[in-house]
């Protein structure tokens, strides 16, 4: 489901009553294991984290207009999803969640390119996130984004 929220405290107030605390709980383990120089806030109608213009002006590719997105949570209709863009992005980091998933989960990993889904709100890892989040600086995601996004122009050419 899309919500129509500004805030961060908007969004989650819109949620079902059941989804609130698992959200709330995953939000806050992002932020507080997240490095430095990310924010928060709405992106693509979900919680974002993301490089704000500030540190890298040239947004993302896709719209300049919109900072360069990192992580993302919404909740969906079946589903509560942690986007992660550098999953997506860096193999190594997707091989060493996809091998850690199963200790830290009872249920089987559900997962898209960048997008982790937790069916079971009350089995989130969320000490194996908290250590995804930290996975990445500001500066390494955008090397990743820079490097991915020169690889894919030089596939085109």
């Amino acid at each position: 489901m899309q919500y129509e929220a500004d805030t961060v405290a908007e969004y989650i107030a819109q949620l079902p009553e059941e989804r609130k605390g698992p959200v709330e709980k995953l939000r806050q383990t992002v932020k507080k294991n997240i490095p430095k120089g990310f924010e928060e806030g709405i992106n693509y109608k979900m919680i974002g984290f993301y490089v704000p213009h500030s540190v890298y002006p040239d947004g993302y590719h896709c719209n300049p207009k919109d900072p360069l997105p990192f992580m993302n949570i919404a909740s969906q209709k079946n589903f509560v999803a942690l986007y992660h863009s550098g999953i997506y992005a860096k193999k190594e980091l997707l091989d060493w969640f996809v091998a850690e998933y199963p200790k830290h989960c009872k249920y089987k990993l559900d997962m898209g390119k960048s997008c982790i889904r937790f069916k079971k709100v009350d089995d989130i890892p969320y000490d194996l996130i908290a250590e995804l989040s930290k996975k990445l600086s500001v500066e390494d995601w955008i090397s990743i984004y820079e490097t991915n996004l020169q690889e894919s122009k030089n596939r085109k050419k």
